[in-house]
């Protein structure tokens, strides 16, 4: 009999009294697994969070063809998760960083085998993250941006709007939210997948951080796609499918 995995939801700390919201589909497994943490886009200003990852059925998806513990986190402001917003700033760091711990804290979880993936916004905060937490064992981000300075300047109004509401312009916001600028702080091996024709995050943008990566010793793979900003999922799972095998290394049934 095969027993199904169930998503619990889970309010966390994110070190300052702020609420984080996570959700979590755990493999039934004997022995501590591998372990992948979402991290949601902008959502259309829906402000889902982290169920976008539940609804969308990924979470069940990856954590029952992979055999390990899948889990999708709110940023502040999205979701259940205490805001304001920051776009991608310290409090959103914070509290992926915060998830990140909730997972390596689980008995089923291998710590030395969590994954971050992060999504369009996503990925600008994941990158960020992955300069300060070394012992990820891989890092996947899609549609992201990595120098936010240069971003804003080739904005939409909306885009700019955002960053300047959310953020501000002084050149400590950008560079708190610029990850090539610590490129050789990043320690985990990392996937870049990106649209050849984004218009939200030009494609220059994931060519100069694999660059950066590459020259600062970290293994990086850069896929690129004949699309837009979002990347459709049977064009992403030709570059993943393999990247997880290796990673997690499970009996794979994923599709």
């Amino acid at each position: 009999m095969v027993v199904m995995p169930v998503v619990t939801r889970h309010l966390i700390d994110r070190g300052d009294g702020a609420t984080v919201e996570l959700f979590q589909a755990q493999a039934a497994s004997e022995t501590p697994a591998g372990a992948i943490l979402f991290v949601h886009g902008n959502q259309g200003g829906r402000l889902l969070g982290g169920i976008e990852a539940v609804d969308s059925g990924a979470l069940l998806r990856f954590c029952s063809g992979l055999n390990i513990t899948a889990a999708a986190v709110s940023q502040p402001g999205f979701g259940a998760s205490d805001g304001p917003p920051d776009f991608c700033g310290p409090k959103t760091q914070q509290a992926i960083i915060a998830a990140l711990a909730f997972l390596r804290g689980q008995p089923s979880v291998d710590p030395n085998r969590i994954v971050l993936y992060g999504n369009s916004r996503g990925a600008v905060a994941s990158a960020m993250v992955a300069t300060q937490v070394p012992d990820l064992r891989a890092v996947i981000l899609s549609s992201g941006v990595y120098d936010l300075e240069v971003a804003y300047h080739e904005s939409s109004d909306g885009l700019r709007w955002a960053i300047e509401k959310e953020a501000g312009l002084s050149r400590e916001a950008f560079l708190a939210r610029s990850a090539l600028r610590y490129a050789p702080e990043v320690r985990s091996e990392t996937l870049l997948l990106h649209g050849k024709h984004d218009d939200r995050a030009p494609v220059a943008q994931a060519e100069r951080f694999s660059k950066a990566l590459s020259n600062a010793g970290v293994l990086a793979t850069l896929h690129l796609f004949e699309c837009g900003h979002q990347i459709p999922r049977n064009h992403m799972q030709r570059a993943l499918r393999p990247f997880l095998q290796r990673v997690f290394n499970p009996v794979v049934t994923y599709h």
